[in-house]
């Protein structure tokens, strides 16, 4: 660290220091603006290099304090004794209530005498020790202020120079510190040299006992938006805003922006005149397309954006498990998915949804069979031949429950319906929830024992029921559930009676009230 000659001259050489008052808050104030850390942490270093070399001097064993006045530059020096009733193994460092009393009259167990010591005189071993634990003091001032700037600017831009490669990592000098770039945090196929400039994202700041290391990428998602933030001006100022960034670094990558500004064109403001603006972030990510999105508070919407190029026909949103399903155009497919998969990847990354891509005909086949299995259902439970059965499920009666809530009159309006056959159907799908509602109520009685499971509120027979079959018997059981494994439409566990997701997320939080108490 280059500390100014004199100071150890004139303050630890020639076998006695020679205290110079306007050299040590010179020498103060040199070394605080020579490393840009404040002033009280070198005086700070200076105390405790001089209450070493004062401790080789009186005995390690002593309590012995420095005070360096930052006025003045004079330096106290004393040794300090514990007021005690009776001495412990540190019999130095302490003094008896008796004797103190014959000092200070007033004093009480706990108190401090101190005792002025006379200046001390070091050798040039003493001096050199002393002089490293002032190095030490500063260096670990000096890196802790770094730290503390860093940290600050996670999620920022830093710009550096290549100082070395080591195992394809990157040091980069910053100035003040060095940063690292982890060989999987480039983009692939690029290349540094020494010497070269280079601009990335700060992601983490560490700080263990190996000191403190930043870290940069140049492949974080942010990254994208950071650059938009520096080449668009509208971003820069908040009138538009980065919603989210999806990549596949030095290939592709979707950004979603919106703003509240209906005179603005967002997208167009970030494509700039002639495309210059989103070139330059290209340019930046060595050729890496770059989708721009416009955000939307519909999800559906905002999916359909996501997708482009590709053209969406439908969107069937499963809101409780982030899952969606999407209807393509049969000749969109490979469009919709992209090379790889690539499309779709990025539309999921950039929606935090889980998206399927269904073909038109797909589609089609999927919901014919839907079709055919409620039709089936219902005409074996109501003994009904399919032909009645279809024309049910055809006007939305999908379910026995749906048909016995009804009255004659609706249902005698279908086709081919008459008042008897109406009423004959609703008496059967009544007569079939009777006889399920005892064998439930049998089950339930038979498995579930737990009768703060079956209060509930919300909670039916049915629902209890179909628990008991997945060996769901006690409120902590039925607790450790997620919505989404009640409701899912594939495999919940009340995927046959159609429970609301606000009913199944306020029994499971009823459930769980015992966890938090």
């Amino acid at each position: 660290m280059g500390f100014p000659a004199f100071f150890l001259v004139s303050i630890m050489a020639k076998q006695k220091i020679k205290v110079i008052r306007e050299e040590m808050l010179q020498v103060a104030n040199n070394v605080a603006q020579e490393k840009n850390i404040d002033q009280e942490s070198v005086f700070e270093a200076m105390e405790q290099a001089l209450e070493k070399s004062a401790r080789v001097k009186y005995g390690n064993e002593r309590d012995i304090r420095v005070r360096i006045d930052r006025n003045t530059g004079d330096i106290i020096l004393k040794s300090y004794l514990e007021v005690v009733e009776n001495f412990s193994d540190q019999q130095a460092k302490e003094i008896l209530l008796t004797d103190a009393k014959k000092i200070k009259s007033d004093i009480s167990i706990g108190e401090f005498i101190s005792k002025d010591l006379p200046p001390i005189e070091l050798g040039r071993v003493a001096a050199q020790n002393a002089k490293g634990v002032i190095i030490q003091k500063v260096r670990e001032a000096d890196k802790s202020n770094q730290y503390e700037e860093y940290k600050d600017k996670i999620g920022e831009l830093a710009i550096g120079i290549v100082k070395r490669i080591e195992f394809g990592n990157l040091i980069v000098d910053l100035g003040k510190s060095e940063a690292i770039i982890k060989r999987e945090e480039l983009i692939p196929r690029e290349s540094f040299k020494n010497g070269d400039r280079v601009r990335a994202y700060i992601y983490e700041v560490k700080n263990d006992l190996k000191g403190y290391q930043v870290f940069l990428s140049r492949t974080h998602p942010q990254f994208v938006a950071k650059l938009f933030t520096q080449e668009v001006p509208e971003i820069y100022e908040g009138v538009i805003k980065v919603k989210s960034v999806a990549r596949d670094p030095g290939s592709r990558a979707k950004i979603s922006i919106y703003t509240d500004d209906s005179t603005i064109d967002p997208v167009g403001a970030c494509v700039g005149m002639r495309g210059s603006r989103v070139q330059a972030v290209v340019n930046e990510l060595q050729g890496e397309k770059i989708d721009i999105v416009t955000w939307s508070e519909n999800q559906a919407t905002f999916l359909a954006n996501a997708l482009a190029p590709a053209e969406v026909s439908k969107i069937f949103l499963y809101e409780e498990k982030s899952k969606v399903e999407v209807v393509i155009p049969d000749e969109q497919l490979s469009l919709a998915i992209g090379r790889k998969g690539q499309n779709v990847k990025l539309a999921s990354g950039l929606t935090n949804l889980e998206i399927d891509i269904l073909t038109e005909e797909e589609e089609s086949e999927r919901r014919q069979q839907e079709f055919k299995d409620k039709s089936s259902m219902l005409s074996e439970i109501l003994d009904v031949e399919d032909v009645i059965a279809q024309l049910l499920v055809t006007e939305g009666y999908v379910s026995v429950d749906s048909i016995a809530s009804e009255n004659v009159d609706n249902i005698e309006k279908i086709e081919g319906f008459d008042t008897d056959l109406a009423s004959e159907i609703i008496s059967r799908s009544k007569n079939y929830l009777e006889e399920l509602e005892k064998s439930n109520l049998k089950l339930v009685n038979e498995k579930i024992k737990d009768e703060d499971l079956k209060n509930i509120k919300g909670i039916t027979n049915s629902m209890l029921a179909l628990l008991a079959k997945e060996d769901i018997l006690t409120l902590n059981d039925f607790a450790e559930l997620a919505t989404f494994e009640l409701i899912d439409k594939d495999e919940g566990i009340f995927r046959s009676l159609e429970v609301e997701e606000d009913l199944a997320n306020n029994m499971i939080m009823e459930a769980r009230k015992n966890w938090f108490e």
